[in-house]
């Protein structure tokens, strides 16, 4: 089987606009998470917000890519590259503008103007993944994987099977998302998911999660290939796994089976042994039924020394983004061995081994969890 690595890394978060100023602060134990109100008809909201306002997709892609590509030391263009790269929430931005435009025109005496119809094929779910294409001249295949919360760590396995059946050489893969917009903020409102005063994950008194903005997008390449060009590398994908509950539309299976299968599955592919698992980076939403579950599935198959960290309470849920993020940081984990915190974390509800502060640790190997709405459950195996 063809090995895959981690040759480059472009990642932006409410954390900072880079990998190393996103993962400084993140091992620092601050937060990006802020009261923010970007839209008057709505109340203020704890979010984890780039800038003052909402980031545009387009903007937040070609930044990540751009700088994924210059980590790794390559330059536009690559014919020869696949692209991967998700959102579960897609320009759903943009089309929420649009719909604004449109009732608040009279379609018969002022009918819609052509000008504000004209790049509605342009926000297609799947545009996004072409226009990082068209940015890198790559020529290959265009995948843009929709999963939930585990379209992240889908589009780096996809990825990934891509180069280990040698159809390819060189990926860029990862997940993209800009999903504060008025209608998520009210749809995840009216659910009671989201957290009013910030995001605690598995913690006691934890509220509900803190919607997020941002992106992580990899430069994935066989081991032959970084070899004979002598790249850096940050980490090896060793497996994974992608498996649904079948169960409910955005309620977890209660006894964790699937997501328990799917952990096994990861690791079996993977070649290990739950004993070889130094650190978790579990899903952790700091909503009450995810961090219940996640917490049956790891005491599940895990011995309880195993550290367990998720960074959501520093960047808030980037729904879709969110593994790819987690990814990033579990391979920054790998290469400075040093385990990232739970921030917002003061009361464990669970009998895990959280990480309440960075510290020093043997990490050989790494498993990043991502649980999504519909059951899906998205699990990564990372070496050093």
């Amino acid at each position: 089987m063809v090995k895959v690595v981690v040759t480059g890394i472009g990642l932006v978060s409410a954390l900072g606009d880079s990998l190393e100023a996103s993962w400084q602060n993140l091992i620092a134990g601050k937060s990006g998470i802020k009261l923010h109100q970007p839209f008057p008809e709505l109340e203020a909201f704890p979010l984890g917000l780039i800038a003052e306002q909402p980031a545009p997709l387009e903007k937040l892609t070609q930044s990540v890519v751009a700088a994924a590509l210059e980590d790794a030391g390559l330059s536009s263009p690559l014919p020869d590259c696949a692209v991967v790269i998700g959102s579960s929430r897609a320009y759903q931005a943009a089309w929420e503008k649009l719909a604004q435009q449109m009732y608040k025109s009279d379609r018969l005496s002022s009918p819609l103007h052509m000008r504000e119809m004209e790049n509605w094929l342009n926000t297609l779910p799947h545009m996004n993944a072409i226009a990082a294409a068209r940015q890198i001249g790559a020529t290959g295949s265009v995948l843009a994987p929709m999963a939930a919360c585990a379209t992240g760590i889908w589009a780096i396995a996809q990825a990934t099977m891509l180069l280990q059946t040698g159809q390819y050489q060189r990926a860029i893969a990862g997940a993209v998302e800009a999903p504060i917009t008025p209608l998520t903020l009210t749809g995840f409102q009216q659910m009671g998911a989201l957290a009013k005063t910030g995001a605690y994950p598995f913690d006691l008194q934890r509220e509900g999660f803190v919607l997020g903005e941002g992106a992580a997008v990899f430069v994935l390449e066989s081991a032959a290939l970084a070899k004979q060009r002598q790249a850096k590398i940050y980490g090896e994908v060793l497996g994974f796994s992608l498996l649904n509950d079948a169960y409910h539309g955005n309620a977890p299976e209660p006894e964790a089976k699937s997501a328990i299968a799917s952990i096994k599955q990861c690791l079996e592919r993977s070649c290990l042994t739950p004993e070889d698992i130094d650190y978790i980076h579990a899903h952790g939403t700091a909503t009450q039924l995810n961090d219940r579950t996640e917490s049956i599935a790891i005491k599940r198959v895990f011995p309880q020394k195993v550290a367990v960290s998720s960074t959501k309470g520093s960047t808030g849920h980037t729904l879709g983004a969110s593994g790819a993020l987690g990814v990033a940081f579990s391979l920054l984990a790998l290469q400075n061995q040093i385990l990232p915190p739970c921030v917002g974390l003061q009361q464990p509800e669970f009998n895990l081994s959280l990480v309440k502060t960075a510290r020093h640790h043997h990490i050989q190997s790494a498993l990043c969890l991502s649980f999504g709405f519909g059951g899906q459950n998205a699990v990564v195996a990372l070496g050093k």
